[in-house]
Parts: C-alpha cells; structure tokens; sequence
C-alpha cells in the first residue's frame, strides 16, 4: 500500500493534468467521455443498449452486492483477512473488479479515441479514420446467412398480438440461446463440477441458482465483447419494436 501511494504521487506530479479549455456549447470535444469512474459504464455502451448499461445491469450489480450476506454461506474471514480461507469470493470480486471494471476504464481511457473507435496504444488519434460498421444480430446470422432465408415478418395487416409472436419468432435462437444458458449451464456446473456440486449442498436451489446466475450475467460482459471482436455480433436479442436489445 505505502508503495502504491508512492507511485501515485509521483506520477500525479510527474504528469500534466489533462486540463482543457473552458467548456463551451459550440464546440464539443471529441471523444467526449465520462469521469475515468465512469468510463467502464461508458464502455459498456458499446455492446449493449443505453438502457441496459446504464440502468439495468448496474441496478442488478447494486441487487447482487445486497444480496451477499443472504448467499454467502462461509463464515470464515469475519472479523479478519485472509485469501486461503475465502478463495471463491476472493477470486469472483477479483473478476468483477479487475478484469470487468478495471479493464473498462483502462479501455475507455487509453484505447478509445475520435469517435470512440478503438486506437491501440501507438496509434495516432485520427478523427477521420474510417471503421466500417458489420455488426449484425444473431437472428440475421440464423435466419439470413446460416439457412439463406429472409427473416421471419409479420404479414401486412397482421394485429399487434401475431406481430408480437413473429418478433419471437424471429429472436427465438438468442431467446433460447440464453434461457439455455441461464438455465441449463448452472446444473451443468453441479453435475460436472466437485466445486460446485459442495456449494448447492450446502446453499440449497434458490440460493445456487441466484449465485449462478449472477455469476454468469458477470461473465456475459467479456463473452459479447469476444463476440464483437471475433463476429461483429451485435445482440443476441434485438427486438427493436420495443427497444429490448441484449
């Protein structure tokens, strides 16, 4: 800790405050970003809808942080430190804070630049470069390029409930795709993991279940942002009839 505090003062004297101009109403820098605490939520825009990373997710982090002492059954490490005794929620808080919030900021911070694209550490900040924008949605990858089919649609006319039930249709391979994962990878874990199989005897289903998928909402995070790297896959659901994209 006492060397931690040591490089952050030298650095905070070392390096300039990134002190700007005042703000004016004409002219908006670019990129403009957030406070550096609020980067990681900034960066999560760009793989999910405004609403679900600004709203949604960080009220489920704020539900899941309340509902630890109601999960947590090891009673071990209270009143004192230690690692050895608490290894899972040391490595699980770990995770959520390292490689998801930190890793954002670090992202938001150094690696996006002009509109927010993406720069690698020695590139030059080009307000003009080009990113060509393939993102494409899971149902277009089912239906469009998998089986070389148009997407299902509503025929002309149709009511609000048979429109509604083609929007299912059509979003039916991520809205499985995640109830699976959701539902079926948790038991999975029981029945092929030692680990896990010790921590549903010992909290029963409703609270394994709420620990597992918290856990896996958790790990959603980096596996879109793969998905984005590798697929250009925007959503697995993107009912954009009424704004529910995930």
């Amino acid at each position: 800790m006492i060397a931690l505090t040591a490089v952050l003062l030298l650095w905070g004297i070392a390096l300039q405050a990134p002190l700007e101009e005042p703000a004016s109403s004409v002219k908006t820098p670019n990129p403009s970003k957030a406070p550096w605490y609020f980067l990681g939520l900034q960066e999560m825009l760009v793989y999910y809808d405004p609403w679900m990373a600004g709203v949604v997710l960080p009220s489920i982090v704020i539900v899941g942080l309340m509902a630890i002492p109601y999960l947590d059954f090891n009673r071990k490490g209270n009143g004192y430190y230690t690692i050895n005794e608490r290894k899972f929620a040391y490595l699980v808080f770990q995770f959520g804070f390292l490689v998801l919030w930190v890793t954002l900021i670090v992202m938001g911070t150094f690696l996006r630049g002009p509109n927010w694209n993406f720069f690698g550490f020695y590139e030059t900040w080009d307000a003009h470069k080009v990113v060509p924008m393939n993102n494409v949605d899971l149902s277009e990858y089912f239906w469009i390029r998998w089986l070389g089919m148009a997407m299902p649609k509503a025929p002309e006319g149709s009511g609000a409930g048979m429109e509604f039930l083609y929007i299912l249709l059509r979003e039916a391979p991520g809205i499985l795709l995640l109830l699976g994962y959701f539902t079926l990878v948790p038991p999975a874990l029981v029945l092929y993991s030692k680990f896990f199989r010790g921590l549903y005897r010992h909290m029963g289903l409703i609270r394994y279940m709420v620990m597992a998928n918290l856990l896996l909402l958790m790990g959603l995070l980096p596996i879109k942002m793969v998905c984005r790297w590798s697929f250009d896959l925007k959503y697995f659901i993107a009912i954009k009839e009424y704004f529910l994209n995930f």
